[in-house]
C-alpha cells in the first residue's frame, strides 16, 4: 500500500483507502423476471464526512507526547503510527507528485502537509477551515 494510502486508511479506518469499490461480482444470468433497474452509485446517498480534527485531537489526546499534527506532516505521521523519516516523506513527495527540492526538507514538509490534508479531505474528511486554506 501507499503511503498515502496507509495515511488514509488510518484515519478513515480502511484497509483500501484511495482505492475506488469496484462492482460487486455479478451472478451468471438465468431464465428470470425482469430485474429492477440498477440504481447509479451517483444516486446513493453520500457518507457523512467525517470529522478528522476530532479523530486526531482524540488520538493526540490519548499520548504522553503531545505532537503538532495540525502543522507538521511529521507529527501527523507518528501521531498514526506510522515511519516519518526523511526516506519515507521523500516517497510519500514523489507518491503525490512534488516537483520541488526534496533535499530542502523544511519546503517539502509544508508542501506534503498541505496536499495530505488536501487529500484527506478529497476522501470525506472533514477538517476546520484554517487547515485547508
Amino acid at each position: 500500500m501507499s503511503i498515502l494510502g496507509n495515511i488514509l486508511g488510518k484515519i478513515f479506518n480502511r484497509k483500501d483507502a484511495p482505492k475506488t469499490p469496484s462492482a460487486p461480482p455479478q451472478p451468471a444470468p438465468t431464465a428470470t423476471p425482469v430485474q429492477p433497474p440498477v440504481v447509479p452509485a451517483a444516486a446513493a446517498p453520500a457518507t457523512a464526512p467525517v470529522d478528522v480534527a476530532g479523530i486526531l485531537d482524540f488520538m493526540n489526546d490519548q499520548r504522553d507526547q503531545k505532537l503538532n499534527w495540525r502543522t507538521s506532516i511529521v507529527d501527523l505521521m507518528k501521531l498514526l503510527g506510522m515511519e516519518s523519516s526523511l526516506a519515507e516523506r521523500k516517497q510519500l513527495a514523489d507518491e503525490l507528485g512534488y516537483t520541488g527540492d526534496t533535499s530542502d526538507s523544511a519546503s517539502m514538509n509544508i508542501w506534503l502537509h498541505k496536499q495530505v490534508l488536501q487529500k484527506i479531505v478529497d476522501n470525506g474528511g472533514q477538517l476546520p477551515r484554517d487547515l485547508t486554506a
